[in-house]
Order: C-alpha cells, then sequence, then structure tokens
C-alpha cells in the first residue's frame, strides 16, 4: 500500500476516525491546560463547531442545495470550485 492510495478497509477507516477524535481532544485539552478559562473553552468550542459547519458546507451543502455538478474531492477541489464560481459570476 502507498501513501497515495485510497484507504479501503474498513476496520482501518474507523480506526482513523478515532485517532482524530483522539488527537482533537488532545489538542483541546493541551490547549485548555496551557491557559484554562471558561471564556477560552468556549471560544475554543465554538471554533471547532464553526469549522466543522464549514466543512459541512463545502461537501454536502454546495453538492446538494447550490450545484449538484460539484462534486467535492478534498479542500482542493473546493477552492478550485470557488475560484470558477467567482470568475463566472464576474464575467
Amino acid at each position: 500500500m502507498r501513501l497515495t492510495d485510497d484507504l479501503e478497509n474498513p476496520k482501518a477507516i474507523l480506526f482513523k476516525g478515532w485517532l482524530f477524535l483522539l488527537l482533537g481532544l488532545l489538542a483541546a485539552g493541551s490547549l485548555l491546560s496551557l491557559c484554562f478559562s471558561w471564556q477560552i473553552m468556549l471560544l475554543l468550542g465554538i471554533t471547532v463547531w464553526a469549522f466543522c459547519r464549514w466543512y459541512y458546507f463545502m461537501f454536502y451543502v454546495i453538492e446538494h442545495y447550490v450545484d449538484s455538478s460539484f462534486k467535492f474531492a478534498g479542500l482542493g477541489s473546493f477552492v478550485g470550485y470557488s475560484l470558477k464560481s467567482r470568475r463566472r459570476g464576474s464575467e
């Protein structure tokens, strides 16, 4: 298996998902342990929530409600789509 191959094993995919959760919890916990305050905890929660919603917007909302021809293939595909849409709108 090369690093550029798609991950197809369901157990490996689930393991990777749990590792992302663990990484996020460790990062948030480390940040809060450095300088805990309720304001920082609230802002960190809002930040995580907002970025999750942005990601959902990029891959689901655009494809299902804005442009059904758009197929999300990563952040780069969304940037390319946005730049093409902006050029089309200005012409």
